[in-house]
C-alpha cells in the first residue's frame, strides 16, 4: 500500500511538472519523487541481481540470455530515471542532500538502444570466456584439463619447477586471452560512446569522477612515489632470493620473470615466503593452514570465525538468508560457475550473499574476512536510500575487510582463536612477520597502480589496439620490475587474463584501499587503546573501535569521501604515512641487507623486450556482455 501511494504521488508530480513545461524548483515534490524512485529502484536492482546471480552460479546459454535481458531492463530503467530527473527538476537551489541524490541519478549512459544491447552482450560474453577457460595437457595418454580455481592457483602457489610454472603461466594466457581481444576492442569503443553521452571525454574520465577530487591522478602519483623506495628494496631482496633458487635464469640487475611469484599475475608474493624468509626456523612468517586442517576447519567454520570477529566489535551478524543463499564452495554437481570471490548486495530485503569457491587455507581465510567486510558495509548502510548504498569511494569498500584482516593475521589474534600455539617475542620473528605481510601488501602496490594506468590510456586512445600487449608489458616492467618468461605478441591479450579486465571492474580502488586501510588501522588501534608497534595491533573485541568504524560505514555515499575519512581518522586526505609507519622496521632491515649484499635497486625498463616481443597480425573473431547492475565487489 505504501508503494502504491508513493507511485500515485509521483505520477501526480510528473503530470504537474510536465504541464508546466519547465523543470520545477519545488524541493518537497522532488523529495517525494526521489522516495518513489527509491522503491522502484530496489525492485529493479533486485531482479537484476537475481538474474546475474543465476548466471554466475550456473553458466548456461539460458542464464546468460536472462542476465543480458535483465541488465538491459535495468539500463533502460536508469535511462528513463535520468531523463526524468533532468526534465523535471532544477535542483541548483535545493539542499545539499537533494542535489547530491539528483546528481547521482542524472547520468543516462548509452542512448542508442541497439548499441546498448550490443555492449551488454559483449560484456556477458567476455565474462563467460574468462570463467570457462581451462588449461589442458596430456597425461599418460589422456587429456586432463585444469580450471583456474583451485587447480591453476594451487600449481602456481606450491610449484617450484621453473618450466612447469611457465607451462601453467603460458597455458592460462593462451586459453583466456586471444578470444577476449576482439571483444575488448569493441567494448572500449562502445563504453567510450556511453561515457561521452554523459559528457565525459571517455570511460576512464567517467571512472575517475567517482572520486570527486580534481587532483585524483596527481594525488595517486605522489603516494606511489612516496612508497616506491620501499617497493624497490623489497624487489631487490626478493630478486636475490629467487636467484638463489633458480640460478642464472634470474638476473640480479634485470626484471624478474613473471611466473616465479606464486601468483598468476605476480600481484602478491606471499606464496613464495618459504623462498625469501629472512630468518629460517624462526616464527613470524605464519601459515596456519596445517593447523586449520588439523582442527577440521571447513568452509562454514571459516565464515563463522570471520563473522565472530565483526560481532566482537559490536557490528552486525549475518542474516539467516546469507547462510541459506550464498555459494561458498564450488558446486559438486559439475555446473560451470564464476568462481572469483565476490560479495553481493541485492538492494532489497537485507539479502546479502557471497560467491566464492573457498579452499581451506590461511590465504583464503583472509579473503573470507575481506568479502565479509563488504557484507558488513552493506549491513551498516542498508537503512540509507538506495542512492547512498555504496562506499564513500570505491577504495573504502575494499579497505573495510582488509583492515580487519590486518588484525586477524597477527600472531596475537591467531593465538587467541586457537590457530597458533605460541606467540614469540623475538625481533627476528617480527621481521619474518613483516616480510610475510609485505609480500602481500607492498608487492601489490605497483600492480594495483598500473592496471588502470593501462585502461585509462586505452580509453583515451593513447594506447591503441595495435599495441595492447606491448604497452601492458611496458607498464608492468616499468612499475613492477617483472618481464614475461616467454615471447609475447599482439595475437595474445595478456591484460584480459586478469579477471577485472573482462569483467569491467575498475582497479585503482585496490591501490587506494591498500593505502587507506593502514590509515583506518592506525585510527582504530588508537580507539582500541593499543600501545606499541602498529603491526602488533589487534582490535578484536574492541567495541570502541567498532563504534568508530560503524559511524563511517553507515554514512555510505551520503557525504563526499573526505568527510568519511575524517569521521574515522580525523584526516581529510589519503596518506601513505600509516603504511610506512607499519613497515618501518622492515624498511630499515631491507636497506641494511641490500647494502650488505651490494644490491642494485631497480632495473632497465626496456628489458621486457628481451622476451622477444613479436609484432603480429591479428585475426578478428566474432564478438558478443554489460556488467550487471548488481552491487557486488570482487577480491583484488
Amino acid at each position: 500500500m505504501l508503494y502504491q501511494i508513493s507511485a500515485v504521488s509521483s505520477v501526480l508530480v510528473l503530470l504537474a511538472v510536465s504541464a508546466a513545461g519547465v523543470p520545477s524548483t519545488d524541493e518537497d515534490a522532488a523529495i517525494a519523487w526521489l522516495d518513489w524512485y527509491n522503491t522502484r529502484a530496489q525492485d529493479v536492482f533486485y531482479r537484476n541481481s537475481e538474474a546475474s546471480w543465476a548466471y554466475s552460479t550456473n553458466i548456461t546459454d539460458e542464464t546468460q540470455q536472462r542476465q543480458v535481458a535483465s541488465s538491459l531492463e535495468t539500463s533502460q530503467f536508469l535511462q528513463e530515471i535520468a531523463q526524468n530527473a533532468t526534465a523535471l527538476w532544477d535542483w541548483s537551489g535545493m539542499s545539499f542532500d537533494t542535489k547530491r541524490k539528483l546528481d547521482s541519478i542524472s547520468y543516462i549512459g548509452m542512448r542508442n538502444q541497439t548499441k546498448l544491447e550490443r555492449l551488454t552482450n559483449v560484456q556477458s560474453e567476455m565474462r563467460r570466456i574468462y570463467s570457462t577457460a581451462k588449461v589442458c595437457e596430456t597425461v599418460s595418454g589422456q587429456q586432463e584439463c585444469m580450471v583456474f580455481e583451485p587447480d591453476l592457483v594451487r600449481e602456481l602457489a606450491e610449484g617450484r619447477d621453473y618450466d612447469r610454472l611457465q607451462f601453467i603461466w603460458d597455458g592460462w594466457r593462451e586459453a583466456a586471452g586471444p578470444p577476449l581481444r576482439p571483444l575488448y576492442e569493441e567494448f572500449v569503443s562502445l563504453s567510450n560512446e556511453a561515457a561521452r553521452d554523459d559528457g565525459f571525454d571517455d570511460n576512464g574520465a567517467n571512472w575517475r569522477s567517482w572520486y570527486e577530487v580534481d587532483t585524483f591522478e596527481q594525488d595517486l602519483e605522489n603516494i606511489f612515489e612516496e612508497l616506491k623506495p620501499l617497493y624497490l628494496n623489497l624487489h631487490a631482496y626478493v630478486r636475490r632470493k629467487l636467484r638463489d633458487t633458480y640460478g642464472t635464469r634470474v638476473s640480479l640487475t634485470e626484471p624478474i620473470p613473471a611466473h616465479l611469484f606464486g601468483n598468476m599475475w605476480s600481484q602478491q608474493w606471499n606464496n613464495i615466503y618459504d623462498l625469501v624468509e629472512p630468518y629460517p626456523g624462526k616464527p613470524g612468517g605464519i601459515d596456519v593452514t596445517p593447523k586449520m586442517v588439523e582442527l577440521n576447519y571447513d568452509t562454514d567454520r571459516m565464515f563463522r570465525v570471520s563473522e565472530e570477529f565483526f560481532t566482537s566489535l559490536g557490528l552486525g551478524a549475518m542474516p539467516a538468508s546469507f547462510w541459506e543463499r550464498s555459494m561458498l564452495e564450488r558446486p559438486a554437481d559439475g555446473r560451470e560457475v564464476v568462481c572469483y570471490a565476490s560479495a553481493w548486495d541485492f538492494s532489497r530485503d537485507r539479502d546479502f550473499r557471497i560467491k566464492m569457491c573457498t579452499d581451506v587455507t590461511m590465504e583464503e581465510l583472509l579473503t573470507v574476512h575481506h568479502e565479509m567486510g563488504h557484507i558488513q558495509y552493506y549491513i551498516q548502510y542498508a537503512d540509507q536510500p538506495v542512492i547512498y548504498r555504496g562506499g564513500a569511494n570505491p577504495g573504502f569498500h575494499e579497505a573495510v575487510g582488509d583492515v580487519l584482516a590486518l588484525s586477524v593475521a597477527t600472531p596475537k589474534h591467531l593465538n587467541e582463536i586457537g590457530l597458533l600455539d605460541t606467540v614469540a617475542e623475538d625481533p627476528d620473528a617480527d621481521i619474518n612477520f613483516l616480510m610475510a605481510t609485505a609480500l602481500e601488501k607492498i608487492a601489490f602496490l605497483p600492480f594495483g597502480y598500473l592496471i588502470d594506468q593501462w585502461r585509462w590510456r586505452v580509453f583515451d586512445g593513447t594506447i591503441t589496439s595495435d599495441n595492447y600487449n606491448a604497452e601492458w608489458w611496458r607498464l608492468r616492467t616499468k612499475y613492477q620490475g617483472i618481464k614475461p618468461p616467454s615471447t609475447r605478441d599482439e595475437n595474445l591479450f595478456d591484460p584480459g587474463c586478469k579477471f577485472h579486465i573482462p569483467n569491467n571492474t575498475p582497479y585503482i580502488r585496490y591501490f587506494v584501499s591498500f593505502v587507506i586501510q593502514f590509515q583506518f588501522h592506525e585510527a582504530l588501534c588508537k580507539e582500541a587503546g593499543h600501545t606499541g608497534p602498529l603491526y602488533k595491533c589487534d582490535i578484536y573485541r574492541s567495541t570502541a573501535a567498532g563504534d568508530k568504524l560503524k559511524a563511517m560505514l553507515q554514512m555510505g555515499t551520503s557525504r563526499p569521501w573526505p568527510d568519511a575519512m575524517e569521521a574515522i581518522t580525523g584526516q581529510r586526505s589519503m596518506t601513505a604515512s600509516s603504511l610506512l609507519k607499519y613497515f618501518q622496521p622492515l624498511t630499515d632491515w631491507l636497506k641494511q641487507k641490500n647494502w650488505e649484499n651490494g644490491e642494485r635497486l631497480g632495473w632497465d625498463e626496456d628489458t621486457w623486450q628481451d622476451a622477444s616481443f613479436a609484432p603480429a597480425l591479428r585475426a578478428t573473431l566474432p564478438v558478443m556482455l554489460l556488467a550487471a547492475m548488481a552491487a557486488m565487489f570482487f577480491r583484488c
